[in-house]
């Protein structure tokens, strides 16, 4: 599995704990920065993380601000993007099985690195589960495919 990772300089020192843990476990990490934890922008991250998840160069993408919430309203604006701001394991495992969610967004300031962590590998690992939710996540594409052929995005 190919995941891109993002983070702004608040989200920095995560994001590199983060991508020490996805590469040990054999994940295929692309990160697209910030390299440094000088001063930059989020949306910047969202936007190249977000785009590598809509033009499926990537099966998934990790974003990591101060508080995960600038990332996700960012990412959410790509078309096919479903991003899920997780605080705890049980929201990650929830992302995935009814949401299918492709984008996972965290806050450094927020979470402590063993959560962090723990809350990556049980959305990794969760599948989504369809059935019922199938329906749900295809009319979230639908009001998304309709936006766009309006333009009103």
């Amino acid at each position: 599995m190919k995941i891109a990772i993002g983070s702004d300089h608040a989200g920095y020192p995560l994001k590199e704990k983060i991508k020490d843990f996805l590469e040990k476990e054999g994940y295929e990490v692309l990160d697209m920065g910030t390299h440094s934890q000088e001063s930059t922008h989020y949306p910047l991250f969202a936007q190249a993380v977000a785009r590598a998840v809509e033009e499926k160069k990537v099966d998934k993408g990790i974003l990591i601000c101060g508080t995960g919430i600038g990332m996700s309203i960012t990412a959410n604006k790509f078309k096919g993007v479903r991003a899920a701001l997780c605080t705890n394991e049980y929201m990650a495992r929830m992302s995935r099985l009814h949401n299918d969610a492709n984008v996972l967004c965290l806050g450094e300031r927020v979470l402590g690195v063993e959560l962090a962590l723990s809350i990556v590998k049980v959305w990794l690992e969760t599948p989504f589960e369809g059935g019922r939710h199938l329906k749900r996540v295809e009319l979230i594409s639908e009001i998304e495919n309709e936006i766009y052929r309006k333009g009103i995005s």
